[in-house]
């Protein structure tokens, strides 16, 4: 195997190959990667200062922000630019970090406090602002080298691209468990975001068309029959009643609607309490297993509710059951629901029946959504929260 050959393999390693005194072609990649610092940093340095001197100067205006974020993403594509190089160069693989987290909602101000904020960027300010000294040192060490450290600048250049490679990994190699992290959340808000517009939607249609249509048709019905108190009586006492039971229907609709969003008996009872009142809606028998001790934040505790609610209303629609079973308990610090039912099966996630609506609010909150449910039968859900303690709010004893 030639030198040649060597040095190219090395490349698709995660770093160099063993140094040695001859000057073979990797030997020279080093020598090349150090001399070409200097130019580098030169250009980081010099724009980095620039930016930062521009827009702090203008950040009493109205551009200054946005040009500092302007230039924050500019600072991203130098660091591209360094990463590429200590791959080639360096034989160093450093992963791309993800891109500019950009909330799906809000405009333009969620997206400058976004890139204002954005770590990777701040980073590449960073390592341009400290290459300068060490672009200057490489390129006078290497260069006086060439012509007279002889046989030992090999072991020079080596330990100089050590110093390259670590300031690479440690200030422009993202870090795995943030950059997803920020993936995740940045995903996740969209979720939340999406599902509290729809269920604005919802109430916000509910409202129009059920309960305020009632209380319209009430309001003109009681009119009708103000006019008619004196001309006939016995009319007007007929449509009285008969708006008597639309008022009814009404405050039907509304507590109803009023469930939907947060249900007194969770509030007041729990979840075991809340649960039964569903399953008495529900068309199978269902046994509600609550196995808590205490109980979790309001948040948890509602997000639990709407899933089991929601399964059951799903078994009672689509799963063709004839019993099911809830249970519900607490595993260190997790709650854990599994819903399960004797029906036809073959529901997953990814077609239909809401699951995937589920699937996405769970895991907004940090949370497990799994489906078991083969072909032949049978269906069991299992749901895992983050268990969040309950705190009791001022002035009322916890229950």
């Amino acid at each position: 195997m030639t030198a040649s050959t060597r040095a190219s393999s090395a490349l698709d390693q995660d770093g160099p190959p063993p140094v040695r005194p001859a000057y073979d072609a990797y030997t020279w990649r080093e020598i090349l990667a150090l001399l070409v610092n200097l130019p580098m940093a030169v250009l980081g340095f010099v724009y980095t200062v620039v930016m930062l001197a521009v827009s702090g100067g203008l950040s009493v205006t109205v551009i200054g922000l946005p040009l500092l974020a302007a230039g924050l993403l500019g600072a991203r594509q130098f660091a591209r630019v360094e990463r590429y190089r200590a791959r080639v160069q360096l034989g160093v693989t450093v992963r791309e970090p993800s891109p500019l987290p950009v909330r799906r909602a809000g405009g333009f101000f969620p997206w400058l406090w976004t890139a204002l904020r954005d770590p990777v960027a701040w980073r590449a300010v960073l390592f341009a602002m400290i290459r300068l000294p060490w672009g200057i040192l490489t390129f006078t060490v290497t260069l006086v080298g060439l012509f007279v450290a002889g046989p030992f600048l090999p072991y020079v250049v080596r330990a100089m691209t050590q110093v390259d490679r670590v300031m690479v990994r440690w200030l422009l190699s993202p870090s795995d468990a943030l950059e997803r992290r920020i993936a995740e959340l940045e995903s996740d808000r969209g979720v939340v975001v999406d599902t509290a517009a729809a269920d604005l939607r919802r109430i916000e249609r509910d409202l129009h068309d059920g309960a305020q249509a009632r209380l319209v048709a009430l309001a003109m019905g009681l009119g009708l029959a103000k006019e008619k108190l004196l001309e006939d009586p016995d009319t007007a006492a007929a449509m009285v009643d008969e708006a008597h039971g639309e008022v009814k229907l009404a405050l039907q609709e509304l507590r109803d609607l009023a469930r939907g969003i947060h249900p007194a008996v969770l509030t007041d009872r729990g979840l075991d309490a809340a649960l039964s009142a569903v399953a008495t809606r529900c068309t199978v028998p269902v046994h509600i297993n609550v196995d808590l001790t205490t109980r979790p934040a309001p948040a948890i505790e509602g997000i639990a509710y709407y899933t089991v609610s929601e399964l059951l209303q799903n078994i009672s629609k689509h799963a063709q059951a004839h019993t099911a079973t809830v249970d519900i308990w607490r595993t260190q610090e997790r709650l854990l629901i599994q819903v399960r039912d004797d029906g036809k099966g073959g529901a997953n996630t990814t077609t239909g029946t809401g699951l995937t609506g589920l699937t996405e609010r769970l895991g907004a909150v940090d949370g497990v959504f799994v489906v078991d449910s083969p072909p032949a039968g049978g269906t069991a859900v299992t749901a895992e929260l983050p268990w969040r303690d309950r705190v009791p709010e001022p002035g009322r004893t916890r229950r």
